[in-house]
């Protein structure tokens, strides 16, 4: 089995005896050991998923990694969380996906319009199974609990991943913007409702509105 550990707070450290992990592709930065390094054509079960690159036309490849030794990863020095998964299933912007154990399955859901924040507004990236996964934020990410009564309101931008039993919809009202007089209009935010985790960065990347 894997182990999945940080190196500080923005390099994830895989040690391997034999066994794989997938990972974005370029983000290997150092290694230990004998490691092998395969592309996964397909986007690798769906890491980006092969419906949405099909409706954005990009390109995503992800590497399989396997050997005896540590393989570093990261990602534009981003922060990385690592997120342990006991059966339950990881909801997670695709652009913020960086490496998952190989007993991991991923795969691409449809979302709507909830899945905003990386442009496409109709898939998201799907994690399930037993292992560990890594998921960059920029900045250190701020993990916020939903109950049952307490929904929460997140800022398209600003969402990473969620897991739990959550039911996801778009709100609009007056956002942070529109007090500081930068706003445009309504603003779009996104509720959660039910029993789970939200995973939020303390940096707004574009949507299909814009910046939020």
């Amino acid at each position: 089995m894997a182990q999945f550990r940080l190196q500080g707070s923005k390099t994830l450290a895989v040690d391997m005896t034999g066994d794989g992990v997938k990972a974005r592709n370029g983000s290997m930065v150092a290694y230990t050991g004998q490691m092998s390094f395969k592309k996964l054509t397909g986007g690798g079960d769906g890491l980006r998923g092969m419906v949405t690159r099909r409706l954005t036309g990009e390109q995503m490849v992800v590497m399989e990694v396997k050997g005896q030794g540590t393989c570093y990863f990261a990602d534009r020095a981003t922060e990385i969380n690592l997120v342990r998964l006991n059966g339950e299933t990881l909801y997670v912007e695709s652009d913020n996906l960086l490496c998952t154990e190989g007993t991991l399955k991923t795969g691409t859901t449809f979302t709507g319009l909830n899945g905003i924040s990386s442009g496409n507004g109709l898939f998201t990236t799907k994690v399930e199974g037993h292992g560990w996964a890594a998921v960059t934020s920029k900045g250190p990410a701020v993990i916020l609990r939903v109950s049952q009564g307490m929904p929460l309101r997140v800022d398209p931008g600003a969402y990473v991943a969620h897991t739990g039993n959550l039911s996801r919809s778009l709100k609009s009202g007056a956002g942070w913007t529109t007090f500081i007089g930068e706003g445009g209009g309504e603003a779009v935010q996104v509720e959660f409702t039910g029993e789970g985790l939200v995973y939020v960065q303390p940096s707004e990347k574009l949507t299909i509105g814009g910046d939020v």
